[in-house]
């Protein structure tokens, strides 16, 4: 089965993507004005997202990752944070901004953020291409965002089902019988 009969369509193209972290670069470089910044990605979804948003910065920008679950065996969120991968820098009293690929519950970026407060930035921002408001369970304020979609299964542009179509370069809505 080819790769575009397993989506039922294109949701955000290659272009509109671009377009946005542009924008969001914009935004980003005169918020941070004469201030170096210190990028954290959540891996696996937000490495793509993050790479083309750091090759538009105009500032002195360090680079960390960090991977997260919050799922165990469920399929469900259950907001419990376990790190999977820290950080290898201090980010005490730094500026950082937390770089994610997709908001849903909003619970595992919650806690995710009290444990990074927890170690005394300067400042701690989020910045996420893609939040799912209508599953929302847990008030998240996204200082820099893309684009609100609708609840759907969406893969590409880092973001996968099975870790599969992180590569594409839009983003896709999942056909439901690819994942039921």
């Amino acid at each position: 089965m080819g790769l575009n009969q397993d989506f039922e369509k294109v949701l955000l193209s290659e272009e509109e993507i671009s377009k946005k972290v542009g924008e969001i670069a914009e935004q980003i470089n005169r918020d941070y004005a004469g201030r170096d910044i210190f990028l954290i990605a959540i891996l696996k979804g937000s490495f793509i997202f993050m790479g083309d948003l750091a090759k538009r910065l105009e500032r002195p920008t360090y680079i960390d990752f960090m991977e997260v679950s919050s799922y165990g065996s469920a399929a469900m969120s259950s907001g419990d944070v376990k790190i999977i991968k820290d950080l290898r820098c201090s980010i005490f009293d730094k500026d950082v901004l937390i770089v994610e690929d997709i908001i849903d519950s909003g619970k595992t970026l919650n806690k995710l953020m009290k444990l990074l407060s927890a170690r005394k930035p300067k400042s701690l921002k989020l910045c996420s291409l893609l939040t799912k408001p209508d599953r929302r369970e847990v008030e998240i304020d996204i200082d820099y965002l893309g684009f609100s979609i609708p609840d759907e299964f969406v893969v590409g542009y880092g973001l996968d089902y099975n870790e599969l179509y992180r590569n594409l370069p839009y983003i896709a809505v999942l056909k439901r019988s690819i994942y039921e």
